[in-house]
């Protein structure tokens, strides 16, 4: 009994119903509709299936989008003449600052949010800290006068680093100082500046290194340089071949080629000024730059349409068993209607067909009948002690008496 409860049930699939049951006219209408929605679903499966494939390739290879980064420059001051005043002897600590003419200088940043967003495609925005790989600030000021630091450098630490919404620089002074911000961006997938020589070939400036191989590869087929024979080998036309250094290069020598183009891109340069004599402007100065990173929302979007959730998996699936069994229980009743309905017509006919399939069924099972079962059950009756009884004799004889009389 428990080896029975271990046989797993075996599962329906069979969705289609009977053809014959098809070709009644008084389902001939549903029929056609049930098929139609088969066929249509079949379809469905498949582009789903596909889309579903497409999805997982495109996620494996990290949607890119290009969004807005916003850099805030600003600039605080204390201590200085135009706001102490008049105001004579106030003491001077040295180790707080306090009564030194100084200035505070901040660089922030924050990622634009996209138009038209839905709030629940909203994610905790990035630091502004990990959008940049270096920073670098200068202070134009004399070294003699000021020899505290005049050159700052912010690098990316490898390793666990927390992020930042900012940077603040504080120096002391009550002088206008010129300051250059440079930035060089952490970009996904990395930028790179195309060199002259390629880029004006393809008209491109910065790309990417995938991107600059789609271009090339663009502009190969456009151009039709592929080789007709070997299509793995690609024809340089007279702008290529200063670039290939050859007549025919393999199409799995383009990175190679093209990474000899390539060199980092160039960086951010801002520029700003701090007056110490005046008060600073209300508003921090902006400027907005464009980056490449990872397409958040548009990943978890696809994400979502890929992994169905485990409830709505189950419910499609507790409804394919529920059509396939009423679909089984269509072809028992149609075949329970065929037996019937010939019983009906000719009750004899259908009971001696009957009895000859049951005897055909029977004669299968003991293994006799005109087949190998035959042989075998001739020599068990040929063997039988049912040929040793003493009346067999006398019935062999009188029938062998009768067999030479009729011959003479």
């Amino acid at each position: 009994m428990d080896h029975l409860k271990t046989i797993k049930k075996r599962k329906l699939t069979d969705k289609s119903i009977p053809h014959a049951l098809a070709q009644v006219p008084e389902f001939a209408q549903e029929s056609e509709m049930y098929q139609n929605l088969l066929e249509m679903e079949r379809k469905l499966d498949w582009t789903m299936t596909r889309k579903r494939v497409e999805v997982q390739d495109a996620l494996s290879r990290n949607p890119t989008t290009t969004r807005t980064l916003r850099v805030f420059l600003s600039h605080t001051v204390s201590g200085q003449s135009w706001q102490v005043g008049d105001a004579e002897g106030e003491p001077v600590n040295f180790e707080t600052g306090q009564g030194i003419p100084a200035w505070s200088f901040r660089v922030e940043g924050r990622l634009l949010e996209l138009p038209n967003q839905r709030s629940r495609d909203k994610v905790v925005p990035r630091k502004f800290s990990t959008f940049i790989k270096r920073m670098v600030v200068e202070l134009d000021r004399d070294p003699n006068l000021y020899p505290d630091g005049n050159i700052l450098e912010w690098p990316r630490a490898q390793g666990v680093q927390p992020s930042l919404d900012g940077f603040t620089i504080r120096r002391t002074g009550d002088q206008p100082t010129r300051i250059r911000v440079i930035i060089h961006l952490e970009q996904n997938p990395e930028q790179y500046r195309i060199s002259p020589e390629l880029g004006n070939v393809l008209g491109i400036k910065e790309e990417s290194q995938i991107g600059v191989i789609q271009t090339l590869w663009n502009y190969i087929k456009t151009n039709g340089l592929q080789d007709k024979v070997d299509r793995r080998r690609i024809k340089a036309d007279d702008y290529l071949r200063p670039i290939f250094g050859a007549e025919t290069v393999v199409f799995q020598q383009l990175p190679e080629l093209i990474n000899r183009y390539l060199m980092p891109a160039d960086p951010v340069i801002l520029h700003y000024t701090i007056n110490p004599m005046v008060p600073p402007p209300e508003r921090p100065q902006a400027w907005d730059i464009e980056v490449k990173m990872e397409d958040t929302n548009l990943k978890n979007r696809m994400a979502t349409t890929v992994q169905a959730t485990k409830d709505s998996t189950q419910d499609i699936s507790k409804l394919d068993d529920e059509i396939a069994l009423l679909t089984q229980s269509l072809h028992n009743a149609h075949t329970k209607r065929i037996f019937l309905r010939s019983f009906a017509e000719d009750p004899t006919k259908f009971i001696q067909n009957w009895l000859e399939s049951q005897s055909r069924d029977l004669e299968s099972t003991l293994g006799s009948g005109p087949s190998e079962g035959a042989t075998i059950r001739a020599e068990e009756l040929r063997r039988s002690d049912f040929f040793r009884l003493p009346w067999v004799e006398e019935a062999v004889a009188i029938q062998e008496g009768m067999r030479l009389s009729s011959k003479q």
